[in-house]
């Protein structure tokens, strides 16, 4: 409860310091004595809060996170991919401590064996820190200062960019090693693409949206969406990839036969319109980070131009008389690529709507 104890006089010693006499009451009834320490906080408004230093390390104490600590039972009616997919949910919502027990299973390593593979491949600053024949105990270590969010995304973006322009290549070549290329960033990709949902989480169950550089916690949504076009550009690469995989095996058992190899007009058009599909991917996370709503405008204004190009490569793609196999191949790297310039608007939407207050004033209404 409130109580007012009156003004006190502000008054200046000798050599320019300015002192203050406490409340007698209020110094009996936190029990001060000369030599007590007392913490200054300052408040948002200028105000000053007095806090004694045994209650601010009271305080400390009980504000001490606890670990989330999670169990789960897996029995012989449950696959362990569904398992994993318990695991998975529980790193994204900020678990610390997830126990796996195997209830009723015999022989537990396969689960054992895609939980190693899960925790290895996927969950980012994860480890296995305990494990018998009946349970195994995982362990998130990382936090938000060893890794914050935006490092993530920028990781994200080269890497999503990356498996896009091996997929590209791999058609060209049909490179088994620009395949696995594509593979091992996507795979990267989804791992930070978790951590990243992770630690929004975490920060908007706690409030922490100016410890994440944020301004308001209205952010928290755009971050995410930001991190799930990054992510669908890696989904995009290994769908590609995939059907190249697909097509080159095919080939290699003499199922398919290709009349003529991959029409260099066409494939030089759609890998220059890629390159600026990333450059414009890429100018958008400048605007972002910057938090530059010009910059951000002026990418959008842009946008149109990507139309008529895309038209202009598929007036080029249909006036060539090429295998119908590879013509589906360039169609669906095209539409990769306009995905690319799609989500480049999504960002840069983002970075207008939370950047449009601070550039314009605001008069509320009476």
């Amino acid at each position: 409860m409130e109580r007012d104890l009156g003004y006190r006089r502000v008054q200046c010693t000798g050599r320019g310091s300015h002192i203050i006499s406490l409340p007698k009451e209020w110094v009996q009834d936190i029990g001060l004595e000369k030599g007590s320490e007392v913490a200054f906080k300052i408040q948002d408004d200028s105000s000053l809060i007095l806090v004694p230093r045994k209650i601010m390390e009271g305080r400390r104490e009980a504000e001490k996170p606890k670990l989330k600590e999670y169990w789960i039972i897996a029995n012989p009616k449950e696959d362990y991919q569904s398992v994993c997919r318990k695991i998975i949910s529980l790193y994204v919502v900020s678990a610390d401590l997830v126990h796996i027990r195997f209830k009723g299973l015999e022989d537990a390593s396969k689960h054992k064996v895609a939980i190693s593979n899960l925790v290895r491949n996927t969950l980012l600053g994860s480890e296995i820190i305990d494990e018998t024949p009946s349970e195994i105990t995982l362990q998130i270590l990382i936090n938000h200062p060893e890794f914050p969010v935006e490092k993530a995304i920028r990781r994200m973006v080269i890497l999503a960019l990356s498996a896009n322009r091996d997929a590209i290549s791999a058609l060209k070549n049909m490179d088994r090693s620009s395949i696995q290329s594509v593979t091992d960033a996507y795979n990267d990709v989804n791992r930070l693409n978790l951590y990243v949902i992770r630690q929004l989480k975490f920060g908007l169950e706690r409030n922490l949206f100016k410890e994440l550089g944020f301004k308001t916690p209205k952010e928290f949504l755009g971050y995410r969406i930001v991190a799930n076009d990054i992510k669908s550009i890696a989904d995009n690469a290994m769908n590609i990839a995939n059907n190249i995989m697909t097509f080159s095996k095919l080939i290699e058992d003499q199922i398919l036969f290709l009349r003529e190899s991959v029409d260099e007009e066409v494939y030089s058009q759609i890998s220059n319109f890629n390159s600026l599909a990333h450059q414009l991917l890429e100018e958008t996370i400048k605007a972002m980070f910057k938090r530059d709503y010009e910059h951000a405008d002026r990418i959008t204004s842009q946008l149109e131009s990507f139309t008529t190009l895309e038209n202009d490569l598929i007036t080029l793609m249909s006036s060539k008389k090429m295998d119908p196999n590879l013509s589906s191949m360039l169609r669906l790297i095209l539409d990769s690529s306009r995905r690319i310039v799609e989500y480049g608007r999504n960002i840069a939407e983002v970075t207008l709507n939370r950047t449009v207050e601070e550039i314009t004033s605001m008069r509320a209404s009476t």
